[in-house]
């Protein structure tokens, strides 16, 4: 099985880097956010209470990294419609590879790609603007990105071979992740101070929620039980109902 995996691994890995305009597109997006839009954020985490501990760039700098697993995550399942519509997910069918070396192998591949898009952002956010986290926390932050970017693709690629339509994926997908987005307070985040009551209490029920707060405190250097423990569960329980789901979908296709 590791080496089925490490196969189609590899040739994901091959397949993303060949095209240097989606290479590129995928840097792109982030680092608009931290020229274009974080510079506009430092005077109103100056100046608003209710903001988690921290300077503005170890508020704002967690949560481009985990954008960075839904953006570069949620549409991984559109390359796997071109590969089925292409045959290529028919000829897997007839070779030894289990359905789950099929998942992990494109999995970790995307987990892979979010993490170097991760790291380039990181070193521009502590190149340019000075940010100094904890070196321990930047590394268990950026694990934290790599679970949520496996649950993500997983997701991505369940949905994909479930519908087998490009057109209804993609519109379900935009769905599903703005609300995603704005209910984990990637952009500004939902605490009780700043955030209506009802708000707050909708964010809760966000799984991302608690893994952008996860992520957040390793990043300041807060590597308490009480400040990750529970992103990080929820995210493991997240990538464990994700990964069985996506083998499942994958099974099915191989039956």
């Amino acid at each position: 099985m590791l080496v089925d995996t490490w196969l189609i691994f590899r040739r994901e890995i091959v397949l993303r880097f060949r095209d240097p305009m989606w290479v590129a597109i995928d840097i792109a997006h982030p680092l608009l956010y931290v020229f274009l839009f974080g510079p506009l954020m430092k005077q109103f985490v100056l100046h608003t209470p209710g903001f988690p501990p921290g300077s503005m760039w170890m508020i704002f700098t967690p949560a481009l990294l985990m954008q960075v697993a839904i953006t570069a995550g949620s549409f991984v399942g559109m390359s796997l419609l071109a590969d089925y519509r292409a045959g290529v997910v028919e000829r897997f069918r007839v070779t030894p590879s289990s359905a789950v070396s099929q998942l992990l192998g494109k999995v970790l591949a995307v987990a892979m790609n979010v993490l170097l898009l991760a790291v380039i952002v990181f070193l521009a956010v502590i190149g340019i603007f000075g940010t100094r986290p904890s070196v321990v926390g930047a590394v268990v932050c950026f694990g934290i990105v790599f679970l949520f970017a496996i649950a993500i693709a997983s997701s991505s690629y369940s949905v994909a071979l479930r519908l087998k339509n490009e057109r209804t994926v993609s519109t379900l997908i935009n769905a599903v992740m703005l609300p995603l987005l704005l209910l984990s307070g990637t952009l500004v985040p939902i605490t009780e101070v700043l955030a209506p009551g009802w708000l707050y209490s909708l964010s809760r029920l966000n799984p991302v929620s608690y893994g952008m707060d996860a992520a957040r405190a390793a990043f300041r250097g807060d590597l308490s039980v009480e400040s990750i423990g529970p992103g990080v569960a929820v995210l493991a329980a997240l990538c464990v109902l994700t990964l069985w789901w996506g083998v499942r979908s994958f099974s099915k296709e191989d039956a």
